[in-house]
């Protein structure tokens, strides 16, 4: 017999009571009555974690046939698991006391299943916290990915909604935790100018060694500089959407799973997160740059003559190939670190991108491009083609000397575990004994390059972007930028892109004009006094 059939049973009960309210047990004077009590039911559970005996019991029924159903309801709960599956018995029997002692109602077999399937509380009191857990779990994305939802839950989501019910989740709980961040983001803010301003206090007032006053009040100063707290971001729009979008698709695979019936996340208002608009590194914004230390967007692209320049100043770094690839053909950085070189077409002059070697922390992994859409074949102009036939030429040689390098400090004796080798890895771009690049390596040098070409600053990731400026001056559109970035949409490479590329064709016009010889051209008027140079007069052409 199962242990849903045995220690069991429909019996009756008296539940008279005396004068004082207590039930009058064997003392009640109607106990001689053969069908004096009502029905009751009893079911032995198992066992307690402590190990010790506990019993399902309920009075007070109708009949015994209502009797007869509810035990046949609580039975049916624990035939839903093996006697073998120690933890599902000890749920199962958590649930069904704490059922016992509330005078809840029985849950149905169909739900408890459910919820045994997916490891969740059988109570129906799971907090937000534990199904955030529970479904970060079973993401099977990529790990980069998961990085980042692992911090939206740890750093947003479980501090301010953790403790929340979830099926009591709302959408003004999760306007009160965006409107924390957003109070946060303005602390912040005010913590970040307070250092700033430290900073510049802590700078000697004139070159040359401080005198002694001077140095005594810039150690007083830097003494408070260490107090304050470290520079911190706030966290934007753009990753406020993010959180949202990792909370909303938590409650999604919720609401598949029967746990709730609503999400909250699906049409909060929020404060637009749109991606920032890609803007060009004209004099007038260089200038202001010089100023005060601001970039005009988070994303800047330098103008088609100042990315001639950073070329120009790169071209005999080993690494030129790889920056070379991205401003104009948009890889990614990862993509253009994980190209394996059999998909590194020359002849056919094209590269198709098929892997990615990207960070998890500081450790470079290798995975599967970001999105299906960035998977693709590229074509390659002439130029990419001949830089990168010279950076083959290169690493060929590269590994010949280590090879080298290695035979002959095998024949002076030299211990084999330590001889110099060259690694197989079949990446495009190695280390100078065939490894994986590090991504962040490759960033460092791209940053160490621009500076000493004195060019105002973009990071690697804006790079990709140079592409567009590039696409667009040979005469692409938007949709020719969307299928080179492999952007999903063209409404991605529109947002980022719009702002940027009127400004290409004024540059690119501009050059366009000087480009045809001209033996009686006029410059340009200067502008009259309190005139902008767009609003100077058109010249008259000249006489005769």
């Amino acid at each position: 017999m199962s242990a849903a059939r045995r220690g069991g049973g429909v019996y009756k009960r008296c539940e008279c009571r005396g004068d004082d309210g207590k039930l009058l047990g064997s003392s009640c004077p109607s106990l001689v009555r053969k069908n004096h009590g009502s029905p009751a039911i009893r079911q032995e559970l198992p066992v307690a974690s402590s190990g010790s005996r506990r019993t399902f019991r309920r009075t007070g029924f109708a009949s015994v046939k209502d009797a007869q159903d509810a035990l046949d309801e609580v039975r049916a709960v624990l035939a839903l698991v093996k006697d073998d599956d120690q933890d599902a018995q000890q749920r199962v029997g958590d649930l069904l006391a704490g059922v016992a002692k509330n005078r809840g109602p029985i849950p149905s077999p169909e739900e408890v299943k459910r919820r045994l399937g997916v490891g969740i509380p059988l109570d129906g009191k799971m907090t937000v916290a534990e199904w955030l857990d529970t479904w970060f779990a079973s993401k099977k994305t990529r790990k980069t990915t998961n990085n980042g939802y692992e911090s939206h839950i740890r750093v947003h989501l479980k501090p301010h909604l953790g403790h929340l019910r979830l099926d009591r989740l709302n959408a003004g709980h999760l306007q009160e935790m965006f409107d924390a961040i957003a109070d946060e983001n303005e602390v912040i803010t005010a913590e970040n100018q307070a250092r700033r301003e430290q900073v510049a206090r802590c700078r000697a007032s004139r070159p040359g060694a401080p005198t002694a006053e001077e140095a005594i009040r810039l150690a007083a100063e830097k003494d408070r500089l260490a107090e304050m707290k470290p520079f911190r971001r706030i966290t934007g729009a753009a990753t406020r959407q993010r959180i949202r979008s990792t909370l909303r698709a938590a409650l999604n695979v919720a609401i598949a799973r029967k746990l709730i019936t609503h999400n909250p996340a699906e049409h909060l208002e929020m404060v637009s997160g749109k991606r920032p608009k890609a803007l060009l590194w004209t004099p007038p914004r260089v200038e202001q740059w010089k100023k005060t230390g601001e970039k005009p967007s988070p994303v800047m692209v330098w103008t088609l003559p100042q990315l001639g320049e950073f070329l120009d100043a790169a071209e005999e770094h080993r690494l030129y190939p790889i920056y070379h690839l991205i401003a104009f053909r948009g890889l990614r950085r990862g993509e253009a670190v994980g190209q394996d070189e059999a998909n590194v077409d020359l002849e056919d002059a094209t590269i198709t991108v098929a892997k990615e070697i990207v960070q998890d922390g500081w450790t470079p992994i290798e995975t599967e491009p970001k999105t299906d859409g960035s998977a693709a074949t590229i074509a390659l102009d002439s130029v990419t083609v001949q830089v990168l036939r010279e950076h083959r030429v290169r690493k060929a040689a590269e590994r010949a000397g280590v090879l080298r390098a290695r035979r002959d400090y095998l024949s002076a004796g030299g211990d084999l575990a330590t001889a110099p080798a060259w690694i197989e890895s079949g990446k495009e771009f190695t280390t100078e004994t065939g490894s994986w690049l590090h991504p962040d390596v490759v960033s460092a040098e791209f940053e160490k390059l621009r500076v000493a070409a004195s060019l105002p600053p973009i990071n690697l990731r804006d790079l990709r972007h140079q592409a567009a400026t590039v696409i667009h001056a040979g005469g692409g559109d938007l949709h020719a930028i969307k299928e080179t970035l492999r952007h999903s949409t063209i409404r991605l490479a529109s947002d980022t892109y719009t702002s940027l590329l009127p400004e290409v064709d004024r540059e690119v016009a501009e050059r366009a004009a000087g480009v045809v010889p001209r033996a009686r051209r006029r410059p340009a008027p200067e502008p009259a006094a309190g005139r902008e140079p767009s609003d100077a007069p058109v010249a008259s052409p000249p006489a005769g």
